[in-house]
């Protein structure tokens, strides 16, 4: 433990010695060596990048998804077909075979394709094509029958709602605490409030206003609701279901049990009501994503409840999790498209802003403690509370499961414009950067339908709000505190790997919470770097020539593998919880060529005067602070060969 302790007589001997050179807020006692101050970590040399892919971009070409062309879309014509393109490795729908000059028998069959099996849609006996990946499609309407057969009331009666509400009045509930005032501002409404006792017989649609009332009335969050409204701009499913032709579950499987308060719903005319890809999903999400983009201090929790989403329509029978994959695809795709659209530029800068102005009016909160409330209920008030749920159930319907069928070492791929998805979620990163954290935070290639070529089936939406995955080459990052929100303080939440450097500049705190790796070392010339976890600067320097560096009582205690360096002018800040969190280990050479040293005390922990705390660990280097400030107490400083320490007295 490193909280107070009794001295050995030696080392009272040396305490005693110093005393008289303590002051109040400092003190000198320089038991440094001759050792040179280190030099900065070494710079890599190249700046890391994500090329954008060499085919058509859906970013361009979004208003080739017209819902009134379905009939005739094709992937060579249609976007929105292009997005689902790998699901062809799997089934070839009639369509295909058509144009490839398979015709059809004197009874009007088909004939086997290239080690296929020919099915119609089942139990309806029109043709919608071949299957050519049996065991992956097999287990796909295994996983609904599974699914179904166990469902419970609770996610029966979730699957209804998710299905018959509008979806963006569904997924306003990922909003947590925020949910009320979001709903009251947009003026949503809808008139599934409750499930009918005769929803098993009787079809009920919602005859609310889905995401609400847009700025020709609605004065104080219309732009809000005008782009959620704008981002269903070419955004129709219509084109690929028609296109792929591939049946619901329970069309495969009688074996699959839908929700007998959905069975109203059920369409009646098979042939034209696609499973793949999901419209339910592809709305859902988009909506879920736009909200994110608006309040990004929800970004995860939104993600979550779009994925969470499709997952209902498979527990409700209706969709297959392919279905659902393709339909988060399309929708990340779509979302993206129309927030790059230069034209909606003014309407997603006023929206944004709207809705934090509202949203902070409504709950009498202020740029400095929004997030804090946003992020204030429990798990018993906001199903999205808990962060490692949140992250294992998005990690968990990313694939439902499934094996990965190819190379699972691709290189990553990120779309055109894909990084317009994290504009408000790091305001301080530019456009590159944002394109960097996507290609390093993506999820591994080999998964059905998910490797297109653009790269939308990929995108770990969860992971990359968390911040850089990988640091390859030179990541500068420079934060605005007098920006507020995310300039003034973030968290990057990912375990970082790579040989790349951190450089932190500006005035904002950038907190590292993960269990870090990289090696090319961590230099601060501005702002505060502060370590949250045990292994947050990786295996590399850490080099403070400017700004501050903060070790957290939640990290217990931090280790630089490296040399640890800081110059005069400098602050290093620990916040001490009296059980190891806030100190400091370094297992290179420590140098302490001047600065400040800050001693807070956290988590109730209250020491008492004539207390020694232990700082520092670490030896090679000169180590003298300038100045030393301990709350509520004068403190003498201890310099030794191997680390730091200070004597308490009272103020």
């Amino acid at each position: 433990m490193f909280a107070s302790r009794t001295r050995f007589p030696l080392r009272l001997a040396v305490l005693s010695s110093v005393a008289a050179l303590a002051a109040c807020g400092g003190g000198n006692n320089n038991n440094s060596t001759t050792a040179a101050t280190p030099n900065p970590p070494a710079d890599p040399g190249f700046v890391d990048s994500a090329a954008i892919p060499a085919v058509p971009a859906f970013v361009d070409n979004i208003a080739t998804n017209q819902r009134g062309d379905a009939r005739y879309a094709t992937l060579a014509t249609n976007a929105g077909v292009r997005v689902g393109a790998r699901f062809l490795d799997l089934w070839q729908p009639l369509t295909l075979l058509v144009d490839a000059g398979v015709s059809a028998t004197a009874n009007g069959s088909f004939p086997a394709v290239t080690q296929s099996t020919w099915t119609g849609v089942p139990n309806d006996g029109t043709p919608g094509g071949a299957i050519l990946n049996s065991t992956v499609l097999g287990a796909n309407v295994q996983y609904v029958v599974t699914a179904t057969t166990n469902r419970t009331q609770t996610q029966a009666d979730a699957a209804y709602y998710d299905d018959r509400r509008g979806k963006g009045y569904s997924v306003t509930d990922g909003m947590g605490p925020l949910t009320t005032v979001w709903r009251t501002a947009a003026q949503q409404t809808t008139s599934i409030t409750s499930i009918p006792g005769d929803a098993t017989t009787t079809l009920y649609n919602d005859s609310g206003n889905n995401i609400g009332v847009g700025s020709t009335t609605n004065t104080s969050f219309g732009k809000v609701v005008d782009l959620l409204s704008t981002m269903g701009n070419n955004a129709s499913t219509e084109p690929a279901k028609r296109f792929y032709k591939y049946a619901r579950p329970f069309r495969w499987s009688s074996s699959v049990v839908v929700d007998p308060t959905l069975v109203p719903a059920i369409s009646t005319t098979p042939a034209t009501d696609g499973g793949f890809i999901s419209g339910h999903e592809a709305e859902a999400m988009r909506d879920a994503m736009t909200m994110a983009y608006l309040v990004p201090e929800r970004f995860q929790e939104m993600a979550s409840r779009g994925l969470e989403l499709g997952e209902n329509r498979i527990l409700a029978g209706m969709h297959s999790p392919l279905d659902v994959i393709g339909g988060r695809m399309f929708a990340l795709a779509a979302t993206a498209a129309n927030l790059y659209d230069p034209a909606n530029a003014t309407l997603k800068s006023a929206a944004y802003t709207q809705a934090h102005d509202t949203l902070m009016q409504l709950t009498s909160t202020s740029a400095t403690n929004f997030a804090t409330y946003a992020h204030s209920g429990t798990t018993t008030t906001d199903r999205f509370a808990d962060y490692a749920t949140n992250k294992s159930e998005f990690a968990r319907r990313m694939t439902f499961g499934f094996s990965q069928i190819e190379s699972t070492e691709a290189p990553p791929v990120v779309p055109k414009g894909a990084e317009v998805l994290l504009e408000t979620r790091f305001p301080y990163l530019s456009a590159d950067q944002r394109r960097v954290v996507l290609k390093t935070t993506e999820i591994a290639s080999g998964y059905p339908v998910m490797d297109d070529d653009e790269g939308w089936g990929r995108l770990n939406m969860f992971a990359a709000a968390d911040g850089y995955g990988v640091f390859n080459g030179s990541v500068t990052v420079s934060m605005d505190a007098t920006k507020g929100g995310f300039n003034a303080a973030d968290t990057w939440r990912n375990d970082i790997s790579g040989s790349g450097k951190l450089t932190l500049q500006g005035s904002g705190t950038l907190k590292l919470a993960g269990n870090n790796t990289y090696s090319g070392g961590s230099q601060v010339t501005g702002g505060v770097l502060e370590a949250d976890s045990a292994n947050a600067f990786g295996s590399g320097d850490v080099y403070v020539g400017g700004g501050a560096v903060a070790i957290a009582a939640s990290a217990t205690p931090v280790t630089v593998t490296g040399k640890y360096t800081q110059l005069a002018g400098t602050t290093l800040q620990l916040a001490l919880d009296g059980n190891g969190g806030g100190r400091l280990r370094v297992g290179g050479q420590l140098t302490i060529a001047g600065g400040t040293l800050h001693v807070s005390f956290v988590n109730g922990y209250t020491p008492k005067a004539g207390d020694t705390l232990d700082l520092i660990d670490g030896s090679g280097g000169a180590k003298q602070f300038t100045t030393i400030n301990v709350d509520g107490f004068k403190a003498t400083p201890v310099y030794t060969n191997t680390g730091v320490s200070v004597k308490l007295s009272a103020s």
